[in-house]
C-alpha cells in the first residue's frame, strides 16, 4: 500500500447501501458533514449517493474487511414495511431515493456478527445453493447492523440480548476449538461470566447442555469432512477431537443412523442416468 494510504472511494457504488465488516486495518469514510472511522473489529455502513463519498484506507498495516453491498431495489422490496425502524441513513435510501449520501455509525463487531463473517468467508453449502444462501446472510448482516436501537428497550430485554450475545460468543469459541475445546471454567472466563451462569444460560437458550452441543458440533463437522472425500474415518475423528475410534463410531451411528465408514457412500449423490 502506498505511504499516504489508498483511496477507497472508487470501489463504492451509487444507489446502494454498503456495510463494512472491518477485521484489520484502519479506514475512514466521510461526506455531507459526517464521517466514520473503522478500526479493527468494528463495522459501519454508508450510502455513496450521487455526490459520492471520500474514503481512505490508511497505510502502514494489513487490511482485511468484508463489504456487503445491497442495492436500493433489493432494500425496498424487503424493508418498505419496516422502514420506520431503520437507521435514518438507510431509511433515507429506501424512502427518498439513491441521490443522498449518508454515513451511519460504527460499532464493535459482536459475536453474532463475527460468526457471520466466518460463514461468509467459507460458505457451508453446495455451490448451486450459494446465491440463495448469500442473500439470506446479507439480510442477516442488514438486521444486525442497520436497524435503529429501540429507545424503549426494557432492562429485562437488554439482559436477554446480552445473554444471547454471550451464548453466541461461546458457540464461536467452541467451533474454533473442536479438537481441544476449553473447559467450562475457561470458556466462562473468555465470555466474562461465571461457569454456573454460562451453563444455565446456554441450556436455556439452546435447549441442550454445553457438552451435548459440543458433541453435535464435532459430529456435524466430522460428517462434513467425510462428505468432502478428503478425510478417512480416523482422520475425521482426530480432527474434531475424538481420541477413541470406538467412541467416535458409536456417537456417529447414534446421531446419523449409519456408521462413519459408510456415511460418505450414502451422502454421495447418485450418478445421472442410473
Amino acid at each position: 500500500m502506498e505511504r499516504e494510504g489508498l483511496d477507497w472511494a472508487p470501489s463504492f457504488h451509487p444507489g446502494s447501501l454498503e456495510i463494512c465488516l472491518n477485521l484489520a486495518g484502519d479506514g475512514t469514510v466521510a461526506g455531507d458533514g459526517s464521517s466514520l472511522r473503522l478500526t479493527p473489529g468494528t463495522c459501519g455502513f454508508y450510502v455513496p449517493g450521487e455526490a459520492g463519498l471520500r474514503a481512505r484506507r490508511e497505510a502502514g498495516g494489513r487490511h482485511q474487511f468484508l463489504t456487503v453491498e445491497l442495492a436500493r431495489p433489493f432494500l425496498r422490496t424487503r424493508l418498505a414495511a419496516s422502514a420506520e425502524r431503520l437507521h435514518p441513513v438507510v431509511r433515507a435510501l429506501v424512502e427518498e431515493g439513491p441521490g443522498k449520501v449518508g454515513v451511519g455509525g460504527v460499532e464493535r463487531l459482536n459475536p453474532r456478527q463475527l460468526e457471520l463473517v466466518r460463514a461468509l468467508r467459507s460458505p457451508p453449502v453446495p455451490r448451486a445453493a450459494r446465491r440463495l444462501w448469500y442473500e439470506a446472510r446479507a439480510l442477516d448482516v442488514l438486521v444486525e447492523c442497520c436497524f435503529a436501537p429501540a429507545a424503549d428497550e426494557l432492562f429485562c430485554q437488554r439482559q436477554l440480548r446480552l445473554q444471547r450475545d454471550r451464548v453466541a460468543e461461546a458457540i464461536g469459541i467452541l467451533k474454533r476449538n473442536l479438537a481441544e475445546p476449553p473447559s467450562l471454567g475457561k470458556l466462562a472466563r473468555e465470555v466474562g461470566v461465571s461457569p454456573c451462569y454460562l451453563s444455565r444460560t446456554f441450556s436455556r437458550e439452546m435447549g441442550v447442555s454445553l457438552s451435548q452441543f459440543l458433541r453435535r458440533l464435532r459430529l456435524d463437522r466430522a460428517a462434513e469432512l467425510l462428505r468432502s472425500g478428503e478425510y478417512n474415518v480416523t482422520e475425521a475423528a482426530f480432527e474434531v477431537g475424538y481420541n477413541s475410534l470406538s467412541h467416535f463410531s458409536a456417537a456417529f451411528h447414534e446421531t446419523f443412523g449409519i456408521c462413519p465408514g459408510l456415511y460418505p457412500l450414502r451422502a454421495k449423490p447418485a450418478a445421472k442416468g442410473k
